[in-house]
């Protein structure tokens, strides 16, 4: 029987990079020049790591299909941040909600993929993000989830299992918890 893996699916902007927040809501970069990596995001993800963890990066980026960040412009994007903190993946839904795909969280379908992919055991799993569609999105499928409070002004989410205020908080959490 194949072991299993376990994996900490992150949301990328407000958890790994900063968001730019603007009228108190977080909007993801645009450009190279605003994609800014959170000096903690490279030293957990690292910890993550050498926990057993796959760090996969399941990220909304709706400007791709409103044609506000061009595609090569997101992936170059994702190279840096590859390059910088070693996540394993980065899954991308480019849809806005009008597509109606199973690929914008809250829907699951990008964890869900990335479990088939990489064989991973979602009950051992968590979800880490800054909004209630990633801690929805996380719950769907059976993993813990966890939130990162970044006060902005939108209806917080209630079924974590932890709120924190950044991916340090996050990381000494899970850490914690398969003591």
């Amino acid at each position: 029987m194949v072991k299993k893996n376990k994996a900490v699916f992150l949301d990328r902007d407000g958890v790994l990079v900063k968001s730019l927040v603007k009228n108190g809501k977080g909007y993801a970069p645009t450009n190279l020049k605003n994609f800014k990596i959170y000096k903690d995001s490279e030293k957990c993800v690292k910890t993550l790591n050498s926990l057993g963890f796959k760090t996969i990066v399941v990220t909304n980026q709706p400007d791709v299909e409103r044609k506000i960040i061009l595609k090569s412009t997101l992936i170059k994007m994702h190279n840096l941040l590859k390059k910088k903190t070693k996540i394993t993946k980065v899954f991308v839904c480019p849809h806005t909600l009008k597509k109606k795909c199973n690929c914008r969280k809250p829907r699951p379908g990008m964890l869900i993929k990335a479990s088939k992919k990489f064989n991973i055991n979602l009950k051992k799993s968590f979800m880490i993000g800054d909004r209630s569609i990633d801690i929805i999105c996380g719950n769907k499928v059976g993993c813990k989830s966890i939130f990162i409070n970044r006060n902005y002004k939108e209806k917080k989410p209630t079924q974590q299992v932890v709120s924190v205020k950044n991916i340090r908080e996050a990381t000494k959490y899970i850490m914690q918890d398969i003591k």
